[in-house]
């Protein structure tokens, strides 16, 4: 089948099967066809993406020693459907938690912000991303569907078309920090039980009754028989275990206080029996899974453990977001990441009565369908509806036409309440599209129903790029300079780790994120841009333009 596709001659192949063992054994025999093929694989498991990106990229320079990779694009890149559009999905849930997206060891936060009041000026950020479409507000108008009018969500902007757009929300580069590695699975504490979560307060506070008795005891004690405070406790001690000579023949008090603490001895016994019941249930349920709390509210409901839920619970633990999960399959894949997590997590059919009602639908911030159903997220999105109508709904559609429809209907339905349709392959598609040109894409930002991608491309011998200035550049619609990489290019990795300022140079080294606009850009640097799918692929000279730098500003 690849050679009949003709893989000899190809300069890039996306493997985008369902399986990743097919995925694997086409990009193994690829590279064995075509050592200068550019592979773009989608693969689930991402530590296996790793061995497997190194490994093919090593046969590659064996196969071909003398190949010049500045001229030949021969990288090996994996990608994950799930994780390109995860975080797309955990934001849709969150309304106003800043969209994120992990730039190796960097976090950049694009914020949706609300139109100015009156006499008010918007807050650009560290720049504007985007303008947001003027029928956001609009109950029967479609998210982002008119791409080509003004109706439209704007994508890069210049500043006087934001600063002229008013009423219109923004999508604005917020901040960027240092976040250190990706957790694999973002756990918080691991497979151990809180010490608080043992025992019971009842029976803490028994515990402690028990103590100030025998306190009391050894006192009296002490007093009364005039024995040495030490003595005194441990005669009570032996007492109350029942283990002490009878106090025949003793004065009176002594007796009294022997039958005080056989008393306090015969409370303890059940309240140490509790106790041990008590931690046995604990340890035995320490590993299962975790119903939601009676008090929960302001979480989010998260339908489906699946491959992308996976993914998207992850991100909500990264954001500090409650959440309760619904699964159907007690054996999915995200099961066992929910009670590692200590996620509580509600075993059942979403579309049978009961079900959300167990995962406290009715005190819920936002409800997330993202099974592998249409029809099943639909019903469980109408159902929500019907018991919270103004409840925050994001559902996962992978027809585009019906999430449209869908979104209008719910929109003109509910004017009040948010509604947001996603479809992953949407979210992701131009990740991998532009990945097979050969450029390292970082992250992508949803607006509405589009994507902006982040991507780091070489100034090196780019005729749109060196020895231009940073506003010559930018193009208002396709693409926007946001960062600049200033490292040595024999220095730089992957990760794009921040660096502090160079007291040697006039200029920082690592990243620079608030540029000038006069800045000269030159063979040494590396620009990070912001680009839509079409803007990228005419930046990277993959389409025809009739583009000339700006000579106004």
């Amino acid at each position: 089948m690849l050679i009949e596709a003709g893989i000899e001659d190809a300069a890039a192949l996306a493997l985008v099967h369902d399986d990743d063992e097919i995925n694997i054994r086409s990009a193994l025999a690829a590279r064995r066809l075509n050592p200068q093929v550019r592979l773009v694989i989608r693969l689930y498991n991402r530590k296996l993406g790793q061995h497997l990106e190194a490994l093919l990229d090593q046969a590659a320079a064996v196969a071909v020693p003398a190949l010049d990779t500045s001229a030949i694009d021969t990288s090996t890149t994996v990608l994950s459907d799930a994780d390109t559009a995860a975080p797309a999905l955990a934001a849709t849930a969150v309304a106003g938690t800043s969209k994120v997206v992990r730039a190796g060891g960097l976090l950049l936060r694009a914020a949706e912000r609300n139109p100015p009041g009156s006499g008010q000026v918007a807050d650009p950020g560290l720049c504007t991303l985007a303008l947001l479409s003027s029928t956001t507000n609009d109950p029967a108008g479609a998210e982002g569907s008119d791409s080509s009018g003004q109706d439209g969500p704007r994508l890069l902007p210049d500043d006087a078309s934001a600063a002229a757009a008013t009423g219109r929300g923004t999508v604005v580069l917020e901040t960027v920090s240092y976040a250190g590695p990706a957790s694999s699975q973002g756990r918080s504490g691991g497979r151990g039980v809180p010490l608080g979560t043992l025992f019971s307060r009842r029976l803490r506070w028994s515990f402690a009754g028990i103590a100030g008795a025998v306190l009391a005891l050894a006192v009296l004690s002490w007093l009364i028989t005039g024995v040495r405070p030490l003595e005194a406790t441990y005669t009570t001690l032996l007492d109350l275990f029942g283990i002490n000579d009878p106090a025949i023949g003793k004065p009176a008090d002594r007796q009294i206080l022997q039958l005080l603490a056989g008393v306090a001895g015969l409370l303890l016994l059940p309240v140490v029996l509790a106790a041990v019941l008590e931690a046995l249930g604990t340890f035995r349920t320490a590993s299962a899974l975790r119903r939601p709390p009676r008090g929960l509210s302001d979480h989010v409901v998260l339908l489906g453990l699946g491959k992308v839920g996976s993914r998207v619970l992850v991100r909500l633990r990264e954001l500090g977001i409650p959440v309760v999960c619904v699964e159907e399959d007690p054996e999915a894949r995200g099961v066992a990441l929910a009670r590692a997590l200590r996620v509580p997590t509600v075993l059942g059919d979403v579309t049978q009565e009961g079900v959300l009602e167990a995962a406290k639908i009715n005190r819920a911030q936002a409800l997330l369908a993202l099974t592998s159903s249409d029809t099943t997220n639909l019903e469980a999105a109408l159902y929500a509806r019907s018991v919270v109508p103004g409840l925050r709904v994001a559902l996962r559609l992978y027809d585009d036409d019906f999430a449209t429809a869908v979104y209008r209907t719910l929109r003109a339905a509910h004017p009040g309440a948010l509604t947001r349709s996603r479809s992953v392959s949407t979210l992701s598609a131009p990740a991998f599209a532009v990945a097979m040109m050969g450029r390292q894409i970082l992250g992508a930002i949803p607006v509405e129903r589009k994507v902006l991608l982040v991507a780091a491309i070489e100034v090196a011998g780019h005729p749109r790029l060196e020895g231009r200035t940073v506003a010559e550049v930018f193009r208002p619609g396709a693409w926007r300079v946001i960062a600049l990489d200033t490292a040595n290019p024999d220095d730089r990795t992957a990760d794009l780790p921040d660096a502090p300022l160079d007291s040697d140079q006039d200029r920082p080294a690592g990243l620079v994120w608030d540029l000038h606009p006069g800045y000269v850009l030159n063979a040494r640097d590396r620009v990070i841009v912001a680009a839509t799918r079409r803007g990228l692929a005419e930046l990277l000279g993959r389409g025809s333009s009739s583009w000339e730098p700006r000579t106004d500003l």
